[in-house]
């Protein structure tokens, strides 16, 4: 006999109330799972937006693209971009909250969002701004972020 059908088997022997349980409980662990997941993807593409939305002028005049445009244009240009971080982390924070269904305490969100950001900010800056060089002691800083990650998990 397949696993499956030993499975359903068992479960024709159950009352009625117990089978609901089981589909109930199996759809909530996939459901947290995807719903981890899903906020923390949300959270990347936010922080890739954030990112530019705050440094790519930074870019951009090096580049020699914006080195004429006045400072409102500039953060005008720069509310744009932001408007889609937005549109990322405000769904990411709700499906992940856990009063809304979601796996993780308003805490747990807000120490993910920052290491989330820093390692995105990391990485951009390395690759996009170059000569940015990442020394000891950020490493060290960041090492701190993922031990505040490991506390606030802590039950």
């Amino acid at each position: 006999m397949i696993r499956g059908a030993k499975v359903r088997k068992s479960l024709e022997d159950k009352p009625l109330f117990t089978i609901f349980a089981f589909r109930i409980m199996s759809e909530t662990l996939i459901n947290r799972n995807m719903r981890a997941f899903l906020t923390i993807a949300m959270l990347v593409v936010s922080n890739i937006f954030m990112t530019f939305a705050w440094y790519g002028n930074l870019k951009l005049e090096e580049m020699k693209i914006t080195t004429s445009w006045p400072l409102i244009l500039i953060i005008l240009a720069s509310w744009g971009v932001a408007l889609f971080e937005y549109s990322f982390m405000i769904p990411a924070n709700r499906i992940g909250f856990i009063e809304r269904g979601g796996p993780f305490n308003l805490m747990q969100l807000k120490v993910i969002q920052e290491v989330v950001s820093l390692t995105v900010f990391t990485i951009i800056a390395t690759f996009i701004f170059k000569g940015q060089p990442i020394h000891w002691n950020h490493i060290v800083a960041f090492g701190c972020l993922v031990l505040a990650v490991f506390f606030v998990f802590l039950k």
